[in-house]
């Protein structure tokens, strides 16, 4: 495993590498839910910066591309769709027999997606061998990678986290029947397992991850190599001109998911609530009677919880920057864009002590707060604290700012991978069935 001593960063030297055309595939790339959309958008652009010809491979929803980025729609049914979700189209509108499968997968309550956007890309990518040097997948993790690899591409994986420790939290919080239909929708990640211990390179974006990654899918560390993600300081920075909103507290995070610890943040609120005024915007989309949407009201926060979604980069660093604390309180994190995003604007953070929130924020406190996660109690307090505290909250501000200046920013992010990809092509024999033509292997 190749892990960078103490600096969480790549090292920002200019790439050597001659351009590369990259085949970059993701099998949804919604923009402002989740990290795969973010990753994508801001990683297809810097390499396209340094000279590579990116093509984006997605499935519903697709991407938002920066220009110099080309995008190629692998389309499935969309069943999951923020419209009519879970509704299969007419049957004359299947296509073939992996919209079967698709479906039948959802119909039997698992989700079909990695599985059946992987082999929807290896049909793609064996039409045209000749049309890409290097195929970098985002955590599909999909049989089809190994069509894809069979037919002679190189291939780099990035896995961010197992899905597997998110799989462990939401049975956890499951209650009778509904732990029968979550283990049936996680089933995927045996597959996703299967495929990882096959893969090599895999990219992973702390050490953090790599533990985890070695532990519930049994890759071998020495296949894993720390590549950290980076933060777009065009739009996250801080706007010392532009006054924060008093009592403002932020967080970005998908708010049903029990293992972003939304509920945890809002019974602090709650506690919050009752000795101060606060105001508390999540980025995120609540499913209506769903858990979220019900503990507003339990909590009787109606007034005191704003949810948004959909908002662009801008808006978003102008939201965390208007905010006194932003609090990341995940039981999990397998390296968090929310907490480098808040980092980047100034904003003194409060996250959680678990997954790689250490390792981003740093341990010694300077760029935040570190906390056990799922105390409510002590969530509050360490608020509030913050909160009666401008100069500590200033102080946290400037660190952080730093701290992403010094480790955290896309360009360096790019240029480490592209050296990955070219170490990968270097190191990759044509496959004995290949019928691809033979290219340069020296791209230094």
């Amino acid at each position: 495993m190749t892990l960078p001593g103490n600096n969480t960063g790549p090292s920002p030297r200019p790439s050597r590498t001659r351009p590369l055309r990259v085949a970059l595939l993701s099998y949804r790339s919604k923009q402002h839910v989740g990290g795969q959309g973010v990753y994508v958008r801001h990683l297809s652009r810097e390499l396209a910066a340094l000279g590579h010809e990116v093509t984006v491979l997605s499935g519903q929803p697709y991407p938002e591309l920066d220009d110099g980025v080309a995008l190629e729609k692998i389309p499935s049914l969309d069943l999951y769709n923020d419209v009519r979700p879970f509704k299969a189209p007419p049957l004359r509108e299947w296509r073939d027999w992996i919209d079967v499968l698709e479906v039948a997968t959802m119909w039997t309550a698992g989700f079909p997606e990695p599985l059946t956007f992987s082999l929807r890309a290896d049909r793609e990518l064996r039409r045209r061998l000749a049309d890409f040097d290097v195929v970098h997948d985002n955590q599909t993790l999909g049989r089809g990678l190994l069509g894809i690899r069979a037919a002679g591409l190189p291939l780099v994986t990035t896995i961010h986290h197992p899905i597997s420790v998110d799989r462990r939290i939401e049975l956890q919080e499951a209650k009778g029947l509904q732990r029968l239909t979550k283990r049936r929708w996680y089933s995927f990640v045996r597959m996703q397992a299967r495929v990882a211990r096959k893969l090599d390179p895999i990219l992973v974006p702390s050490r953090s991850s790599a533990d985890d990654i070695a532990r519930e899918f049994g890759v071998r560390p020495e296949r894993m190599e720390v590549t950290p993600l980076g933060v777009d300081t065009r739009h996250f920075h801080p706007r010392p001109d532009t006054p924060r909103e008093p009592g403002r507290i932020v967080c970005t995070a998908s708010a049903d998911s029990p293992l972003k610890g939304v509920a945890v943040l809002l019974r602090a609120a709650a506690r919050l609530a009752e000795e101060r005024e606060i105001s508390l915007t999540i980025v995120s989309r609540p499913r209506p009677g769903g858990p979220t949407d019900l503990l507003v009201d339990q909590l009787g926060l109606r007034d005191r919880v704003e949810f948004v979604n959909g908002i662009d980069d801008t808006a978003l660093g102008e939201l965390i920057a208007s905010a006194e604390v932003a609090v990341v309180p995940s039981f999990y994190e397998g390296f968090s864009l929310p907490a480098v995003e808040a980092m980047a604007c100034g904003t003194p953070l409060i996250a959680s002590n678990a997954g790689a929130l250490p390792e981003v924020v740093g341990v010694d406190g300077d760029a935040g707060r570190l906390i056990t996660p799922g105390d409510d109690e002590l969530l509050a307090k360490e608020i509030g604290a913050l909160m009666d505290d401008p100069d500590e909250r200033a102080r946290m501000g400037a660190a952080a700012w730093e701290r992403v200046q010094e480790r955290f920013t896309w360009r360096a992010v790019a240029e480490l991978t592209a050296r990955r990809y070219a170490a990968t092509i270097d190191g990759s024999a044509p496959h004995p069935t290949s019928t691809h033509p033979t290219r340069p292997r020296s791209f230094h």
